[in-house]
């Protein structure tokens, strides 16, 4: 009888414990959810993500706060989006620096591989070679030609050591044979830029390119094969001599690696759904952003763009002996 008892009691608790967690994936989400950028507020990450979060919300029936967590090339974060509770309550904003670039320049304490949980690819960015308005080069080739002439005296802003930005500046140098000294900042240099207290900038065109049109900066060339919808009137580097400089950088959400398939199915609907939106693709193009296919938006298709992203960098970066402790 007591055997009974105590084996009816176990089966009731399985049961209780199922219905608890059917019912809270059921409900979920229950309370504001949160979206960690790991650079300060301003930049294009953040943009980006407020503009994908305002309609996110709508979807989810809840509150999306946008948390900026910046410094250290946005391993501080990330590190915390991977330690969050796997609970659908905490996500991340990522990208090319964040996701590749930091795995192979840093030591990290998570594994941008396994740490986290893919939810969805959102957009990209050729980055874009541009200077302060009071450069005397008028193209491409004459900011080579001034760089050369004045070598280690010009300044490069970048989002961090091993960022994105940084890379593309010494993959700029060892293609161009030029020497320039490299600014990091904890966010976005732009500021500095428009203020010429930086000299220039290889920049994700979604922030460089209201700060071209304002006539703030000048604007050399896209680091990409094709012209931007929205500003054809900016060349490629191929157009203008630097061939085969190609760099683009994307944005995607991840959520803690233990997050329930099912949470991250709601939290990629919203994500798909909010990119399809007229007047997000909208405000994206008007950045400069272009949305990646609606077949590239799954989790699986971004886990699988990940990893092809990592086998095409890592190699670079560790041959231009990018590493920081």
């Amino acid at each position: 009888m007591q055997m009974r008892k105590l084996i009816l009691g176990s089966l009731a608790i399985a049961a209780t414990l199922g219905i608890t967690a059917s019912t809270t994936a059921q409900v979920y989400p229950s309370r504001p959810i949160t979206i960690i950028v790991p650079f300060t507020a301003g930049g294009p990450g953040d943009t980006l993500t407020r503009i994908v979060a305002e309609h996110m919300r709508a979807s989810l029936g809840q509150p999306v706060i946008i948390d900026n967590q910046g410094g250290a090339a946005g391993r501080i974060g990330t590190g915390r989006v991977a330690r969050a509770a796997p609970d659908g309550y905490t996500l991340g904003y990522g990208s090319l620096s964040t996701h590749v670039v930091n795995g192979a320049a840093y030591a990290l304490n998570y594994d941008v591989l396994t740490d986290f949980k893919p939810v969805s690819l959102i957009a990209h960015t050729p980055q874009m070679i541009v200077a302060k308005k009071t450069m005397p080069a008028s193209d491409l080739k004459e900011l080579i030609a001034w760089l050369k002439a004045n070598p280690d005296k010009a300044s490069q802003g970048t989002t961090g050591v091993g960022s994105t930005s940084h890379l593309a500046g010494i993959l700029f140098q060892k293609q161009t044979g030029t020497r320039f000294q490299f600014v990091p900042y904890r966010g976005t240099a732009m500021p500095d830029l428009v203020a010429g207290n930086i000299d220039l900038m290889i920049d994700q065109s979604s922030n460089a390119l209201p700060q071209v049109r304002s006539g703030a900066i000048k604007a050399y060339a896209l680091a990409t094969k094709s012209h931007l919808a929205v500003a054809p009137d900016i060349p490629t580097v191929d157009e203008v001599g630097l061939p085969g400089f190609h760099i683009s950088n994307w944005y995607a959400f991840w959520a803690p690696r233990a997050t329930p398939k099912e949470i991250v199915a709601k939290l990629n609907a919203a994500a798909v759904e909010a990119c399809a939106d007229p007047a997000v693709r909208r405000r994206f193009a008007d950045l400069g952003l272009e949305i990646f296919p609606r077949e590239q938006q799954s989790p699986e298709a971004l886990a699988a763009f990940h990893k092809a992203e990592i086998e095409r960098w890592w190699p670079i970066i560790r041959a231009a002996g990018i590493k920081t402790e």
